[in-house]
């Protein structure tokens, strides 16, 4: 059940607190890169609510040094995993490894087991080796030779895919996407920024051995999840967030019938929970104590996207899934 009220009231200075912790990080990522405000804002929605986001990209925008960035900005373990076809569960997730010398076998733990975690082109590794990384996710676990053992926290996944390399990739299954809070799409760069980004290269930001300090600590992280959970979200507002999820299931009574024809699956009940811890997140970002319906409109295309599925047709008509979410938010009637 969504949570309609604050469990505990937010004293000011509690709150001010929170927001200088995130301001924080986000001066670190914006002394590393060069726009991107909208993927700040993403990552920062995912280390405030422990939500995993997928990525979707061409090479070169910076997701790998994006994700480090923030790592570095909360003293956080950063791991990246390159998937391939060949990976296997036990490289994600961590074996058992015989110890000749002792006669026993000895556990050790994978890259899963940090911070925030960079899974690269995940679309390239197995289906049996994304199920092992999306249980991780899922259940915050991980078991090896019959032992759980338990992930850090915060943890946070951002997972990638490239849109236009697709030889030699398995297809993500849509009730697995559904795990990720937010699907973000990353444009270029304007000239002015591409610029940018090479003036500070030649600055040697990029390769400097001396980090800046961090701006937060992990601890510091955990109790801003804790504030961000508090975060008080009105009933209508939960209505108004069910009620764009509930039009996704039944288009054809509330948008255009050529639009809602191209709508094979709706959003499931993950859609809601994402909306609303996502939407108390970027209300804490804009210093509120209280979630308003404009930071619910603002996450519709990252938490609808990769859960409203279009069939055939509007693949071949080459049909924006965005166009068809505008629609189902303009059909809702704000509180």
């Amino acid at each position: 059940m969504l949570q309609t009220s604050a469990s505990a009231r937010i004293e000011p200075a509690e709150l001010a607190r929170a927001q200088q912790v995130a301001a924080g990080i986000s001066r670190s990522f914006d002394a590393k890169m060069v726009g991107q405000s909208r993927l700040r804002e993403s990552l920062l929605i995912g280390l405030l609510t422990g939500g995993h986001i997928l990525l979707e990209s061409v090479p070169g925008l910076a997701k790998t040094t994006a994700a480090q960035t923030v790592a570095e900005a909360v003293s956080a373990e950063f791991r990246r995993i390159q998937c391939t076809p060949d990976l296997l569960p036990s490289d994600i997730v961590g074996t058992q490894i015989y110890d000749a010398a002792k006669g026993t076998f000895v556990t050790q733990l994978g890259p899963v087991h940090a911070n925030i975690v960079l899974l690269d082109e995940i679309n390239r590794s197995s289906a049996k080796t994304q199920s092992a990384m999306l249980e991780a996710m899922q259940e915050r676990q991980t078991s090896i030779g019959g032992q759980e053992y338990r992930l850090p926290s915060p943890f946070l996944v951002l997972a990638t895919q490239n849109p236009i390399e697709q030889e030699g990739t398995y297809l993500l299954p849509e009730a697995q996407m559904d795990r990720f809070m937010l699907k973000d799409v990353l444009d270029y760069p304007s000239p002015a920024e591409e610029a940018e980004i090479i003036r500070r290269i030649d600055a040697g930001i990029f390769t400097q051995e001396q980090k800046p300090p961090a701006a937060a600590s992990l601890d510091a992280v955990v109790q801003v999840q804790d504030v961000v959970k508090r975060i008080y979200i009105d009933p209508a507002i939960v209505n108004y967030i069910v009620g764009l999820v509930y039009v996704t299931r039944n288009a054809q009574q509330y948008i255009d019938r050529r639009l809602a024809g191209f709508i094979e699956f709706g959003a499931s009940p993950r859609a809601s929970i994402a909306f609303s811890q996502a939407a108390r997140a970027v209300a804490l970002l804009h210093g509120r104590d209280h979630v308003i319906p404009e930071d619910v409109k603002s996450l519709a295309h990252r938490v609808l996207r990769h859960r409203l599925i279009l069939n055939f047709e509007a693949v071949a008509e080459q049909v924006p899934v965005e166009s068809v979410i505008d629609a189902v938010v303009a059909a809702v009637q704000t509180p």
